[in-house]
C-alpha cells in the first residue's frame, strides 16, 4: 500500500492508496473514478481495501485526518468537523473527482464535504461508526478540555475531546444537503446507510434528495453515476 504525503497548512496529511487503478493502455478510459474513504473518530484508515467495497471499479483511497493514522498530530487540540472538511478537501483535491463513504465522524465531514464541493464530490455515502453524533445540537458552558492521559502519539487525545463535544446543529448539517442537492446535478447526491439517528442525521434524512439504503446497493448505484 502506498501513502501520498499532502500538505495542508502546517499539517502532513495521510493518504492511502489502498487499491491504485491499472496503468492505461493507449485511448483506454479509466475504469472508474475514485472511492475515497474517510474514518472514525479515534480512529485511522483500514490497512486494505475492506470486503464490502472490493468491488468498486475505480481506485480505493482512504485519508487519516490530522491528529489521526499517520497525519501529523499538532500541538494544543483544536479540532473541529471543518478542519477535518479541509483536510478532505486537501484529498479531494488530489484525486479530482471522488464518492466518498464516511464513517461516524468520517460520514459527517462527507456530508460537509458533499455541500462544499458539490461538482467534485460524485455522491456521499454515511454509515455508522465512531463520532457520529458529536456534541449534540446546542453549544454546551464553555471549558477548557484537558486530556486525562498525555500521549504523542496518535489518535491525539486532543482530538478525542474536541470531536467529541463538536456541536451540529440540525439546520446547519441540512444546509449542506441543499447545497449538494442543488449544485452537484446528481438526483441523489446523499445515501443514508447509518441505523443511529442524531439530530443532525434525523433532520438529513428527510430531505427528498436522500436515499436511505444499504452501503452495497448505494457503491452500486454511485459506480455508475457520472
Amino acid at each position: 500500500m502506498s501513502v501520498v504525503r499532502l500538505r495542508h497548512d502546517k499539517v502532513t496529511l495521510a493518504l492511502h492508496a489502498l487499491r491504485e487503478s491499472p496503468p492505461l493502455r493507449p485511448g483506454e478510459a479509466q475504469a472508474g473514478r475514485a472511492l475515497l474513504l474517510l474514518h472514525g473518530r479515534g480512529e485511522r484508515s483500514p490497512a486494505r481495501v475492506p470486503a464490502s467495497h472490493a468491488g468498486w471499479p475505480g481506485s480505493i483511497w482512504a485519508l487519516d485526518f490530522t491528529g489521526h493514522g499517520e497525519s501529523t498530530v499538532p500541538c494544543g487540540g483544536g479540532y473541529t468537523a471543518e478542519l477535518l472538511m479541509a483536510d478532505a478537501d486537501a484529498a479531494l483535491a488530489r484525486l479530482g473527482t471522488a464518492t466518498v463513504v464516511g464513517r461516524g465522524l468520517g460520514a459527517y465531514v462527507a456530508l460537509l464535504l458533499a455541500g462544499a464541493r458539490p461538482r467534485a464530490v460524485r455522491g456521499a455515502i454515511l454509515c455508522d461508526g465512531a463520532g457520529l453524533a458529536g456534541g449534540g445540537p446546542r453549544p454546551v458552558t464553555p471549558s477548557i478540555a484537558a486530556p486525562a492521559e498525555a500521549r504523542s502519539g496518535p489518535p491525539d487525545p486532543y482530538a478525542l475531546v474536541d470531536l467529541a463535544r463538536d456541536v451540529r446543529p440540525p439546520d446547519y448539517a441540512t444546509s449542506f444537503v441543499r447545497q449538494a442537492s442543488q449544485l452537484s446535478g446528481l438526483e441523489r447526491p446523499l445515501s443514508i446507510c447509518a441505523v443511529e439517528r442524531p439530530d443532525w442525521l434525523a433532520a438529513v434524512v428527510e430531505e427528498p434528495c436522500v436515499e436511505r439504503t444499504t452501503l452495497a446497493e448505494a457503491l452500486a448505484h454511485y459506480a455508475l453515476v457520472g
